[in-house]
């Protein structure tokens, strides 16, 4: 089969595609990275490139992806133990044992016993950490409102239900 030149393959997006010797790597939103793709896959990669963009949305203030999730679960739910929180944010209890580690350090989250089950360490957000999450969301808010300028609110709705829906069903599994 004949290479495809960079003038002649550009995906949807603009962008050019790369070429490796006589392989084309689709850009994203082109071939098996678009619509012919695997939602599991195309979840992935929506995922990543939200992620990238928070990483870098964050990075000013210090504060990663992974940090955010963090706060953002302890200013849902106070009182979370370091498990629950790790449950919650699909991370692993090693990566939030250093995730509250560095917070708690930097006086964003403080931890009281447990009223009862006193070897259970629980989680809540300080006035500084308040402060820093409120920079946070912000800064996260503006990049929602990007992932959602093509739909109206009925299609985000619907969108929201069914990421919810497949989260609750594939939880069963």
């Amino acid at each position: 089969m004949p290479r495809k030149t960079n003038d002649v393959t550009r995906s949807q997006s603009g962008r050019k595609p790369v070429e490796h010797g006589a392989v084309h790597v689709p850009a994203p939103g082109e071939g098996k990275r678009g619509e012919q793709g695997y939602l599991g896959y195309l979840l992935r990669q929506a995922h990543a490139a939200v992620r990238l963009t928070m990483e870098r949305t964050l990075a000013d203030l210090g504060v990663t992806s992974p940090q955010f999730a963090v706060l953002t679960m302890l200013n849902a739910y106070p009182g979370l133990s370091g498990a629950d929180v790790a449950r919650l944010t699909f991370l692993t209890p090693q990566t939030v044992g250093v995730i509250i580690r560095n917070l708690a350090r930097d006086g964003a989250i403080v931890m009281t016993p447990h009223p009862v089950h006193g070897r259970i360490q629980q989680w809540t957000l300080t006035p500084r950490g308040a402060t820093l999450l409120k920079a946070c969301r912000q800064r996260v808010l503006e990049l929602e409102k990007r992932l959602a300028r093509k739909l109206d609110s009925k299609a985000e709705t619907t969108i929201r239900r069914w990421l919810a829906e497949i989260a609750a069903d594939l939880q069963e599994d």
